[in-house]
């Protein structure tokens, strides 16, 4: 069974504020959804389709006098009825990709030099994302919008994982400062890294060495 795309959640909850084209929708979505749920804008446009289609919104020419000839997208009552029906539904793991801790984490391999210079820019990252946060917080704030308390939830979120984020690279800068800086030699595995094969006594129970059942 396909895993089902949740960011048609994401453009439905854009058209419950207002109806909107495909270019306001994304303009929205880069600037409030987009920093925490990404999505790549080719695929926007395939999930209004979709949503067209599935009866959850509806697509009407806007010739409005003084305005270019644009689609306008309406959530229709079955589509905001699916919504709500997503919002009750318990959210699914979170699980998560960072590549900054992947090269870390092997950065034994070629010395702390590289590791360093990885960190230090996830570290600029985070800086300049508490900036654009504070003026999101602001402008949000300056709104009054009735959606406004949630929004800051979210951005108040981003605000604390970036700031954490920044405690760890100085905590990781410190310690990688003190490791020696040229890689390790030799390409054989070291005793007591992660990776290496377990003793047979480590296998749980119910598994053979091989990771099969036991029989």
């Amino acid at each position: 069974m396909p895993r089902e795309n949740k960011t048609r959640y994401a453009v439905l909850g854009i058209l419950t504020y207002m109806p909107l084209s495909g270019y306001d929708i994304r303009r929205l979505y880069e600037r409030s959804l987009g920093n925490f749920w990404s999505e790549s804008y080719g695929h926007i446009y395939p999930i209004l389709k979709q949503l067209v289609d599935q009866g959850l919104a509806t697509c009407e020419d806007d010739l409005s006098e003084g305005r270019r000839a644009r689609k306008v997208y309406t959530i229709t009552a079955q589509g905001r009825e699916e919504m709500h029906r997503w919002l009750k539904a318990p959210a699914g793991a979170h699980k998560e990709r960072m590549e900054v801790l992947l090269k870390v984490f092997l950065g034994w391999e070629t010395g702390c030099d590289d590791a360093i210079a990885h960190v230090g820019r996830f570290r600029s990252e985070h800086e300049a994302l508490l900036a654009k946060y504070a003026g999101y917080a602001e402008g949000m704030a300056a709104e009054g919008a009735p959606g406004s308390p949630y929004w800051l939830l979210t951005v108040r979120c981003g605000q604390r994982m970036s700031a954490a984020m920044i405690d760890w690279c100085d905590e990781a800068l410190d310690v990688l400062g003190q490791l020696p800086r040229e890689g390790r030699a030799g390409g054989d595995a070291l005793p007591g890294v992660p990776g290496q094969a377990c003793p047979d006594d480590a296998v749980p129970p119910d598994q053979g060495p091989d990771g099969g059942v036991a029989s």
